[in-house]
């Protein structure tokens, strides 16, 4: 069986994250979060997988390649203008000629593949929609189903007032290939408010497949963060720690002996951590970083080549690649795009947004700074 990843988003709700990188690429335990989807996959032995691209394109080939390295086999369907989640399945269509699986490119799930497959033949479905309870559905598209778990009605993003069910689309699916003449070639189309109703209204038969597995989509920084902390704290099984308060310190890192690292922890290769500095989890903390002397960091995520200067003081932030915090500075609730430098004693309000490139100067008068407080946020 076949594959086919959807990738090509902008990324919008995870910026500054996602400005220079694609959101498949943000690191999740030091790796692509695609590597996690990939491994997924093969894991059911699924391998002859399709990534449709758009946004920021060539990053994901040039790491990936034809994936032999993971050991799937890996093709590139690029689109040149946007098409939309079941828009991106017809520019694809010459590579399914048998049921296949989509995948929204920026879901993190235990889901059973094997089980949904069998309900899926068992019922005859065109297509079958995993579903996942949530909290507050108004983020999502819920899923109404009838006896039988034949789905009845999708309502995108529901008001309060329209909850009749906690069960939303999971963004993963078992799809017949028949279903592709119902979608237009060359346009922007849509699975939820385009191609799905249809199906209803011509009552074919697409089936619910509920799920309580683990299941994420990290498409905000605040859902990425939280990804990080579940895998940490052994929430992830083969993807993940496995009792939640490991320490694991990569090849060529250098520990002064009064540091003080609390689990659970990954620290990538070639890190050093000062003198008095200490760590307490859950953290990820990416290659070549430098932790300087009494550096405080806790329960963060920080990525490649990243300084955190003597006497820092990092809690519940996201600090992107190549990011260079000066001494005494307080980060806060915080994320920072890539290629940041903060000057000494930096403390931008927490839940603050600063995008890549940009140098946060606390030391300007209060006006301008207000000003280009302003720019930052996302």
């Amino acid at each position: 069986m076949k594959a086919i990843i959807l990738v090509g988003g902008q990324g919008t709700r995870l910026r500054p994250l996602s400005i220079n990188t694609p959101k498949s690429m943000v690191p999740v335990l030091n790796v692509p979060f695609l590597s996690h989807v990939l491994r997924y996959l093969s894991s059911y032995g699924i391998k002859d997988i399709i990534l449709t691209q758009g946004h920021l394109a060539a990053p994901i080939e040039q790491y990936f390649g034809n994936g032999q390295s993971l050991g799937v086999n890996l093709v590139y369907s690029v689109e040149h203008e946007a098409l939309g989640t079941a828009g991106a399945i017809k520019n694809a269509e010459r590579y399914f000629d048998d049921t296949f699986i989509t995948l929204n490119g920026d879901i993190f799930t235990h889901l059973d593949l094997s089980a949904m497959l069998r309900a899926h033949r068992d019922k005859k479905a065109l297509v079958s929609i995993a579903l996942t309870p949530v909290d507050d559905p108004t983020k999502y598209g819920l899923v109404e189903t009838a006896d039988g778990g034949r789905v009845s009605r999708f309502l995108e993003k529901p008001s309060p007032a329209q909850i009749t069910t906690n069960m939303i689309n999971a963004g993963t699916y078992i799809i017949e290939p028949e279903i592709l003449r119902y979608i237009p070639e060359g346009e922007n189309h849509s699975f939820e408010r385009q191609l799905f109703p249809r199906l209803l209204n011509e009552c074919q038969a697409v089936y619910a497949y509920p799920s309580s597995a683990y299941w994420i989509d990290i498409g905000s920084p605040e859902k990425y963060s939280q990804l990080n902390r579940d895998l940490l704290c052994g929430e992830g099984g083969d993807f993940g720690f496995s009792r939640g308060n490991e320490i694991v310190i990569g090849r060529g890192c250098q520990l002064h002996p009064t540091a003080r690292i609390c689990g659970p922890v990954l620290v990538g290769e070639d890190c050093v951590i000062g003198a008095n500095a200490c760590i307490t989890g859950p953290v990820v903390i990416g290659a070549e970083c430098r932790i300087e002397d009494e550096a405080t960091l806790t329960e963060s995520v920080i990525w490649q080549n990243v300084t955190i200067g003597t006497e820092c003081k990092v809690v519940s932030s996201i600090i992107a690649d190549h990011c260079h915090l000066k001494a005494g500075g307080k980060y806060e609730n915080v994320v920072l795009g890539d290629n940041v430098t903060a000057k000494c004693g930096c403390a931008p309000e927490p839940g603050s947004k600063i995008n890549p490139g940009y140098p946060y100067d606390l030391n300007r008068d209060k006006r301008r700074k207000r000003h280009e407080y302003r720019r930052k946020e996302v």
